[in-house]
């Protein structure tokens, strides 16, 4: 079976879909593994490494899209290169289902296996396969570096001849796996830092880290079977923005992580908000590549507002730290590939029955096959 992984076509990103451990661990399997030259450039992983790990590098894509069995890569493909994909063939990524008809629409004609990474189920099985969750604990991480490499100030508190340095306050706006993971960074570095979350036990977690839970009374706000927090009602909303309103204007650094699975994020902070804040406090919000939680951010901009807060709404903050982005991103890839890999055959098998491929297998046989993008 070939497996083919492509440059990412996108020049934003830096992340590859299999790096020299995951295609060493595929040709282990009995796979022929083929990229693309220059697949890891930017992630620190040049040609020669994916030799010696015993894949094949060629140069021609639009030959090796045609003939691969399996393709892997981080971005959703163009039209255009679906149809260049071999009838049959399985086609891993991730594709934002919910956003993207047309391109579901294209898979299904070219009678291609789409497989989305986002909508791997949340369970102890499929965790190995988790792309979202490895993903986004490196976007935590980088969130805080970015934060203080754009302060003016220290993280921690100090002792000096000529007196104290308070120690930076920091909050955090969701404790999924990206706000657990700024939590757990940024106290590293010696911030004071509260967190806020609509799941009481997300609450839990922060507590556990060190942070201080900020607890405001919503009601029912338990999470989804997925894991997910639940979308909130306008005025549940509307008592959320308020009381985390006077935790903003203390802070030196706010971090926003809060994304609603296939559907805008919500505002969070609003431009009162951000004004009340002291000039050079900085907010770093990881939803803005899908609109944000911040009113007036920019996707893919950091922007000074006329109080002197820095806005940081860049896009792809895992694919900073490429190298290890790519090192975990490519392990859910090879993991994935293995759990489904018949050894007598050779093959990647497609098991309509099984619950995790029922969960992220959009299109197969020329149909749509998930039940929530039927219609």
């Amino acid at each position: 079976m070939k497996i083919f992984a492509p440059k990412e076509a996108d020049s934003a990103e830096t992340r590859a879909s299999l790096d020299p451990a995951a295609v060493k661990k595929l040709v282990g399997l009995g796979a022929d593994v083929i990229i693309e030259s220059g697949l890891g450039e930017r992630c620190d992983h040049p040609d020669s490494a994916y030799i010696a790990a015993g894949a094949t590098v060629t140069t021609d894509r639009a030959e090796a899209l045609g003939s691969a069995d399996l393709v892997t890569r981080v971005r959703k493909p163009s039209l255009a290169e679906i149809g260049k994909l071999k009838l049959g063939a399985v086609h891993i990524s991730f594709l934002d289902p919910f956003n993207e008809k047309e391109l579901i629409t294209k898979f299904a004609e070219q009678k291609v296996s789409a497989i989305s990474l986002e909508m791997v189920p949340r369970t102890t099985l499929a965790q190995k396969m988790d792309a979202i969750s490895s993903q986004a604990s490196l976007a935590g991480y980088v969130s805080v570096i970015i934060a203080a490499n754009s302060m003016n100030t220290i993280f921690p508190m100090m002792m000096t001849p000529a007196g104290t340095i308070s120690p930076a306050k920091v909050f955090v706006l969701g404790i999924g796996v990206a706000g657990l993971q700024a939590i757990a960074t940024a106290k590293r570095m010696g911030a004071r830092v509260t967190a806020f979350d609509l799941r009481p036990e997300a609450l839990e977690q922060a507590e556990s880290l060190g942070a201080k839970a900020l607890r405001i009374d919503l009601g029912d706000t338990s999470g989804t079977d997925q894991g997910y927090a639940k979308e909130l009602t306008p005025e549940q909303l509307e008592k959320q923005i308020q009381a985390q309103a006077k935790v903003c204007a203390q802070s030196d650094i706010v971090i926003t992580t809060a994304r609603v699975f296939g559907r805008k994020p919500p505002i969070l902070i609003k431009r009162d908000v951000v004004e009340s804040m002291a000039y050079g406090s900085v907010i770093v919000d990881l939803a803005a590549e899908t609109g944000g939680n911040v009113e007036g951010i920019i996707p893919g901009e950091e922007t000074v507002t006329a109080n002197g807060v820095k806005l940081i709404g860049l896009a792809n903050y895992e694919g900073r730290v490429s190298k290890h982005a790519s090192q975990v991103l490519a392990a859910n890839f090879a993991n994935m590939i293995e759990h489904f890999w018949d050894k007598e055959a050779g093959v990647f098998m497609i098991n309509l029955a099984d619950e995790i491929q029922k969960s992220c297998l959009i299109t197969h046989d020329g149909a749509v096959v998930h039940e929530r993008f039927k219609s």
